[in-house]
């Protein structure tokens, strides 16, 4: 593969050099199967080559490698203007790739130079098979905790030990004023539990989560954003369905607007949870519930035009796959509030809400003015408590009409 890459024989060389040399044709590979660009695979194959030769420089060998020699390897590279902020992204996907296929041990968490990468693939562990965490919860927490990591390490070595409550209350402060009262309370959510998870392993001496506040949202102080029936077929008009692209985006539309599901349940779908026999799709919802529902015609051919015509070809099973390498799954439910945006913008259509829930609102917004019952909005929508579901008769004008009281100088 590596020789396909690079007809010039003198560079095919010079990337078998150093003690990762044995890797580099797993990886060119990997690059091949995930649909990477050659011209993007050739950036980063020469990458993995300087690595290997710093590496040989100071007598590392492959099986040391690990996330906590990449800072000093890119701070050199950085002095010698030679290091773009992807750089630490790429090498931990190569650390990430050697792993799975067994050329690389994994990492421990009993390793006295602990990463943030270690960590977080221990905490999911611990989130999925201690926590029960649906997936969707799971994918809403991590890229937190990865930011949170960043924030307070960049690329040094990870010192948990060394966090204080000062350094969460600086990340909330710095991250929560320019969002949503829901999106700030997932952020708190997170932080918690990372913390948590790290005083029960005995990381902290202190638990954290005790030292974070609450946010302020009350429960119905506010009305759902929606748009009218017409401007959700504007929405999705909108996708180009001649291209793959406007076929993945079409059908992860239709199934926000037609069946209410949220964002992370469309990232966590996988291709097991469509019964076609039954025109029945398993939902992976919120505190590992499994919920089935029906596939209306329309979603269920949009899917069908999308898997048969759309959807490139790769190993992961998940439903919906970036249409740019690397070949896989959406990372957390942000990128389908940023489909929705764009799709938006692309409809011409400027509501207060931007993101994908609000063609949930939508939905049970039209199906309340249609005559449908809040429990009947509550079972589509799968709420667990009717309660939730009782802020949507805000927006039934017609029945509070009734309970005003007539004002008291209407007759003046």
């Amino acid at each position: 593969m590596t020789a396909q890459l690079f007809s010039d024989p003198t560079m095919f060389e010079q990337l078998h050099v150093g003690p990762l040399k044995t890797h580099i044709a797993a990886y060119a590979k990997w690059l091949s199967a995930q649909g990477y660009a050659r011209g993007t695979a050739r950036e980063h194959l020469k990458l993995i080559s300087h690595l290997s030769q710093w590496c040989e420089q100071h007598q590392f060998t492959g099986d040391d490698l690990c996330e906590q020699q990449l800072g000093p390897f890119l701070q050199q590279r950085q002095d010698q203007s030679r290091a773009p902020r992807s750089n630490m992204t790429i090498l931990t996907r190569f650390l990430e790739v050697l792993r799975e296929v067994g050329m690389l041990p994994a990492a421990t968490i009993a390793s006295e130079q602990r990463n943030g990468q270690d960590w977080v693939h221990h905490y999911t562990h611990y989130l999925v098979h201690e926590r029960g965490l649906a997936s969707a919860t799971v994918t809403s927490y991590l890229p937190i905790v990865r930011r949170f990591l960043n924030t307070e390490f960049g690329t040094e070595a990870i010192d948990l030990e060394a966090l204080t409550a000062r350094d969460a209350s600086r990340f909330l402060l710095t991250h929560t004023p320019s969002v949503s009262p829901k999106r700030a309370k997932l952020i708190v959510s997170a932080l918690r539990s990372f913390l948590r998870f790290l005083y029960q392993r005995g990381v902290l001496a202190t638990n954290l989560a005790l030292s974070l506040p609450a946010v302020a949202d009350w429960r119905l102080s506010s009305l759902p954003k929606f748009i009218t029936p017409d401007e959700v077929e504007r929405l999705l008009q909108s996708c180009d369905q001649t291209h793959p692209t406007g076929r993945r985006d079409y059908a992860i539309l239709l199934l926000l607007a037609r069946l209410g599901l949220r964002a992370g349940e469309v990232v966590a779908m996988t291709l097991e949870d469509l019964d076609w026999t039954t025109g029945e799709l398993t939902v992976r919802g919120k505190g590992g519930r499994r919920d089935r529902l029906p596939i209306p015609l329309e979603v269920g051919q949009a899917l069908a035009t999308y898997l048969r015509h759309g959807r490139p070809s790769c190993q992961t099973r998940r439903v919906f796959i970036r249409m740019k390498a690397p070949r896989q799954g959406f990372t957390d439910h942000k990128a389908i509030s940023t489909l929705v945006h764009r799709a938006l913008t692309r409809a011409g259509l400027d509501p207060a809400l931007k993101g994908a829930h609000l063609l949930r609102h939508s939905l049970a917004t039209h199906m309340l003015r249609g005559g449908a019952s809040l429990a009947e909005i509550g079972d589509l929508l799968r709420h667990q408590s009717p309660m939730t579901t009782e802020i949507y008769a805000k927006v039934d004008q017609t029945a509070l009409a009734a309970l005003a009281h007539p004002w008291i100088g209407e007759d003046e």
